[in-house]
């Protein structure tokens, strides 16, 4: 997959699901920072939930990761400063301006990072898991038995946080969360399909 494909992946996914982080921010109940729907006195015991710290902390978090990269792309492009907006449209326009930030390889590889970060930690606090089986086998790169795989992905993952290869263009020197993956039907990870 190309940089800018993977960014434009990790970008759409963090856009579709940040809502869903401040549907989750008071589970069961409005935000106490949305007004009552009806005038009169509220009934804080059935339209106020008490809000979910983590939650908060994530968006807070992805907030201002957004406001800070979409500023620092504007000015590594020497565009102005982007006008205010709501997170989904600041990621859309830097949606609309991947190509662009393609033509700085060290730019386009900061937006595709922050984008993974920021997109992982929100599938993490929606609890977004799936299940994931042993995969018999050592991992070709530091030969640990810690091959998982994760069949709705049609991935294998080594999950030995100390893994590192040899290929000095892999995340796995710049972000202690990669995981080295291979396609499914490769058969025990190996990246030449060998065992």
């Amino acid at each position: 997959m190309s940089l800018r494909a993977e960014t434009a992946r990790w970008l759409g996914a963090l856009r579709s699901r940040f809502p869903e982080l401040l549907d989750e921010l008071a589970p069961g109940g409005r935000s106490p920072a949305v007004p009552a729907a009806t005038p009169g006195p509220v009934n804080r015991s059935r339209t106020t939930a008490p809000l979910r710290l983590h939650v908060s902390d994530a968006i807070r978090d992805i907030t201002d990761g957004v406001v800070e990269l979409e500023e620092a792309v504007h000015a590594r492009l020497g565009l102005p400063r982007p006008r205010h907006a709501r997170v989904p449209q600041r990621i859309g326009r830097l949606l609309d301006l991947l190509d662009r930030i393609g033509e700085h390889p060290v730019l386009a590889e900061h937006v595709r990072d922050e984008a993974r970060r920021m997109a992982r930690r929100c599938a993490r606090v929606l609890g977004e898991s799936e299940p994931m089986t042993v995969v018999e086998g050592r991992c070709p790169w530091c030969d640990s038995v810690s091959l998982r795989a994760f069949p709705e992905r049609r991935t294998v993952l080594c999950i030995n946080p100390g893994c590192r290869c040899d290929d000095p263009e892999c995340d796995c020197r710049t972000d202690p969360a990669h995981r080295h993956a291979w396609p499914l039907h490769e058969r025990h990870g190996s990246p030449d399909g060998d065992a």
